[in-house]
């Protein structure tokens, strides 16, 4: 004879479950590791490298397009793929962050990258162009096992005061090699008309690329650890203390995508960043087409715009780390940096460059000083769902918009000129703006550290997400 379960037994279970998982998470020791720091300037040192290859072929645009003999719109390719393989591979490498943890997938992501880079010396000749299209598609693979771990190295590693600003630390890596790659190929390539001088040259910036790169994937091998010994927060503690049978990945993408406020954001944050990847890849262009024979300016306006962005990106880590304003913050910088592109649209063409360097800049500081905002925000409207998750559905929404936005504003440049392209970005950040107005600030992940600071045991604590609206904090 088969015995039932008593009614409401599942519930109690689970209550009981629950309750044990929170009794645990308060009890749990808090500390913090003194790795910590070497574990996120270590990722922010491997993302620089992968994103300097990103942008190394658009900033000299004008001498691969000579060198390789194909038209401006391949070579943009080379930047756009690192868009578009992100786009199917995210859910793949997401789910294994989850399952796996942080240490293989930054070894995963250190080993692609310095496998691409030695890819590309093979590359050296003008009928070679298929073969620097193979590493820069392996540099592609390599970004999709970067982008979504800030928050995530942030939430697992750093303590719940400084969680904004190890986040912001870690993109900062990302920006630095953008602006590095903006920087360093006008310098080490210049345009000079041999063929055997500029593969020379050209050979010069793979080598050391690749050399840096396989010394920062030998470090991930010997530094990088899975996690600290001890939870560096109440919240992170309360997140390990679920038993791994309880985490169902389809089921946190469900959750995601029924959060209108994380849906909201998902889209803003696309528009935002989708702006200035295509901004990145079509500066060398735009410049060119008013300031002839100014690649090195190029370069350096480039340079301007994500140095000013890196240091919006700390000031606003550090700003919201000690006021949680999140809604608040991200809106002032979303609309600032709508101000910045008006503005820079209109001085383009004005034939005075310092005037496109100090625009550029004031661009720069909002609009890239924007991404780990972004990052941050997420975590808190979908705590405790996995940062690696919610991070990856931000990048897939700016790969995209970055795609159309690259393509689109690239015929519209080549049709009616720079202006009108950068208008149409102009009314996508504007779009943006009305939107984030109507994002609902629930900081889920600061309650969640403020309930165990305050030794409140709450059953639900594992199972359903405490909210706290912003105006309360």
């Amino acid at each position: 004879m088969v015995q039932r379960e008593p009614a409401g037994a599942p519930a109690v279970a689970a209550a009981g479950e629950a309750e044990a998982c929170a009794a645990a998470a308060a009890t749990a020791e808090v500390r913090l590791s003194r790795r910590r720091w070497a574990v996120v300037l270590l990722f922010s040192s491997y993302s620089l490298c992968n994103a300097f290859q990103w942008i190394q072929y658009g900033s000299i645009n004008n001498i691969f397009v000579r060198f390789y003999g194909v038209s401006a719109f391949a070579i943009d390719w080379l930047s756009m793929s690192y868009m578009l393989t992100y786009i199917p591979l995210l859910f793949p490498v997401a789910w294994l962050l989850d399952k796996r943890g942080l240490r293989l997938i930054a070894l995963a992501g250190s080993a692609l990258n310095a496998l691409g880079a030695w890819v590309k010396l093979g590359s050296l000749k003008p009928h070679l162009f298929p073969i620097t299209v193979l590493g820069q598609v392996i540099c592609s693979l390599a970004q999709v096992f970067i982008l979504g771990m800030p928050s995530r190295i942030a939430s697992v590693w750093f303590g719940s005061r400084e969680v904004s600003t190890a986040c912001s630390i870690a993109v900062f890596g990302n920006q630095l090699g953008i602006a590095v790659g903006f920087l360093v190929p006008p310098v080490l390539v210049p345009n000079v008309d041999d063929v055997e001088k500029l593969a020379y040259h050209i050979s010069i910036m793979f080598f050391m690329t690749a050399s840096v790169a396989t010394a920062l994937f030998i470090l991930v091998v010997i530094v990088f650890k899975e996690k600290p010994p001890h939870p560096p927060s109440r919240a992170q503690a309360l997140i390990q203390s679920r038993p791994t049978e309880e985490y169902s990945y389809r089921q946190s993408i469900l959750r995601l995508l029924h959060n209108a406020n994380f849906l909201l954001l998902m889209v803003t944050y696309g528009l935002n960043t989708g702006c200035f990847y295509a901004l990145s890849t079509l500066l060398n262009r735009m410049v060119i087409h008013h300031y002839e024979g100014e690649e090195l300016n190029a370069g350096r306006i480039g340079l301007t715009i994500v140095l000013s962005g890196m240091v919006g990106a700390l000031i606003s880590g550090i700003w919201l780390d000690r006021t949680k304003t999140y809604k608040q913050t991200t809106l002032v910088v979303y609309t600032m940096s709508l101000v910045g592109m008006i503005i820079y649209t209109f001085t383009l063409s004005l034939g005075h460059l310092w005037v496109v360097f100090l625009t550029a800049g004031m661009l720069g500081f909002f609009m890239t000083g924007y991404l780990p905002l972004g990052f941050e925000f997420a975590a808190e409207l979908t705590y405790p769902e996995s940062e690696g998750t919610s991070s990856g559905l931000l990048n897939v929404s700016a790969q995209i918009f970055g795609i159309a936005f690259t393509i689109g504003q690239g015929q519209i440049i080549d049709c009616f000129g720079t202006k009108a392209g950068n208008l149409l970005l102009c009314s996508f950040l504007f779009l943006g703006t009305i939107m984030t107005a109507f994002i609902k600030a629930v900081l889920r992940r600061q309650q969640a550290n403020l309930d165990n600071e305050q030794t409140k045991v709450m059953p639900e604590a594992c199972t359903d997400p405490i909210v706290l609206e912003e105006s309360k904090l």
